[in-house]
């Protein structure tokens, strides 16, 4: 497939996840809406969500940063990697972004931040010991890719919506325990009942349904930055011989947390490192893999190289 057929592809199959949030949402509102007779239920919910975002917009990055412990360098600190960041940040058309490195083994790396003019991108020590300069360019690429995608926002935005989503299902749950009026008997009699009761299935099930379109976006996402990495670099094997050493080396990353994990490159946590069974249809275990897969931050490593290197640049 050529790159920009595939990096359409996935932006539009990353905008109809997004469209699902949308849906659970308002189900979640309308349903609550009709069960409960307080719409400050709602308001206090939206009022919330607003303030998260807004928090969560400007100081991402820093509470990232500052969990990760990484540290800024410049030109003077480190001039290969300011180099090579900023040579293809011209390439791409991008502002350079500030650049961090975390004192740790482990290869890795990410980028977070609002927009290209707020951005950062942090590598290990570890990536920074182990690639060599054509491997390191293509997780640069990667990383900037999510950058001049705006991944970084848009994953911003859709962690927002997954805790707003667990919210309102824990506030829903809570007035339900507590006895919180309900429109039902009186009202609308047995179809009050089934709002109830549709609307205690939501407040479990939404959660879980929010957490995997979550995770979905984030796969996404990263075939997009792997095929528009390809591109800027005009070398997609830079960046899947990365990958794959990056996915055999099995040194943890200490400063990971599961909050920050979808940011990296590869999860650190080696949950997603596995060999994709989407060429092996015969394989027993492979529904079982498939259910395993919606809960992975990332597509398998196996899948990604692939379709590196089967791109047609």
């Amino acid at each position: 497939m050529l790159t920009y057929d595939l990096i359409n592809k996935n932006k539009r199959e990353s905008w109809i996840l997004i469209f699902s949030f949308l849906i659970v949402i308002s189900a979640l509102g309308w349903v609550f809406a009709q069960v409960y007779q307080n719409d400050a239920i709602l308001y206090l919910a939206v009022i919330f969500s607003v303030g998260s975002a807004l928090f969560s917009y400007y100081f991402a990055d820093s509470i990232t940063l500052a969990v990760s412990k990484a540290q800024l360098v410049d030109r003077a600190t480190n001039q290969q990697l300011y180099n090579i960041v900023e040579n293809l940040c011209i390439a791409a058309g991008i502002p350079t972004p500030k650049i961090y490195i975390i004192n740790d083994p482990a290869p890795n790396a990410f980028a977070t931040g609002r927009d290209p003019k707020h951005a950062v991108i942090c590598f290990t020590t570890g990536i920074l010991q182990k690639l060599d300069k054509t491997e390191l360019e293509g997780v640069t690429a990667h990383e900037l890719s999510h950058i001049g995608n705006y991944d970084i926002r848009l994953m911003t935005l859709v962690v927002v919506l997954v805790g707003m989503i667990a919210l309102m299902s824990n506030w829903f749950l809570r007035f339900s325990f507590f006895g919180g009026r309900r429109s039902n008997s009186k009202d609308n009699g047995n179809l009050g009942m089934i709002l109830f009761a549709v609307g205690i299935l939501l407040a479990i099930l939404s959660p879980l349904i929010a957490t995997i379109i979550k995770l979905a976006v984030s796969r996404q996402r990263e075939y997009l930055a792997d095929a528009s990495g390809a591109l800027l670099t005009r070398y997609p094997e830079g960046l899947a011989l990365a990958l794959e050493k990056i996915s055999d080396d099995q040194t943890p990353l200490v400063e990971a947390n599961n909050a920050t994990a979808h940011l990296y490159i590869v999860n650190p946590f080696h949950e997603d490192r596995e060999e994709s069974t989407s060429d092996h249809p015969e394989n027993p275990h492979g529904a079982r893999s498939w259910l395993a897969g919606l809960f992975n931050t990332h597509p398998p490593i196996a899948d990604r190289v692939k379709r590196l290197r089967e791109m047609n640049l």
